[in-house]
């Protein structure tokens, strides 16, 4: 476990809600000098604190109206069965996101698509191909009410 100071949560609540921030006005807001802020920055990145800077895309901005959540159980069977179906999914592009469980469901798409047309042909081409899927459970997104990755500092 890495240690925080005082110093490295105020830079990291700061980079949190503005992470697009010069190092020079994150420092100013933090209260430290620019030196000392680049130094935290660079650690917090080498130890494995700072993951990444990334840009957040708005799909529906796209025209990606519809987002399902597929619960699926995989047959497991046959030893690869769990890394294969991953492996494949990974290769449709309109999966966001994978997430395993150890439980009822094994693994968890979040799918985008334009609309109810195109997420049919997504589902019958890409989703019900993919192999070893013993049991898929479609439930349509409605709202997200929250949605944040910003730890309380």
């Amino acid at each position: 476990m890495i240690i925080l100071d005082d110093v490295d949560r105020r830079i990291l609540r700061h980079f949190q809600a503005e992470p697009a921030l010069a190092t020079a006005d994150l420092a100013e807001r933090a209260g430290v000098t620019a030196a000392t802020c680049w130094r935290r920055l660079d650690r917090m990145r080498s130890e494995g604190v700072i993951l990444a800077e990334e840009a957040v895309i708005d799909w529906s901005a796209l025209g990606y109206t519809l987002e399902v959540s597929l619960r699926f159980t995989i047959d497991k069977d046959q030893p690869r069965a769990f890394d294969e179906f991953i492996a494949a999914a990974r290769e449709v592009p309109e999966v966001l996101e994978i997430q395993t469980f150890l439980g009822l469901v094994d693994v968890r798409l979040s799918v985008i698509a334009r609309d109810l047309r195109h997420y049919q042909e997504v589902y019958r081409e890409r989703i019900l191909t993919l192999p070893h899927i013993a049991d898929v459970e479609a439930l349509m997104h409605i709202a997200r009410i929250k949605t944040d990755e910003v730890l309380p500092l």
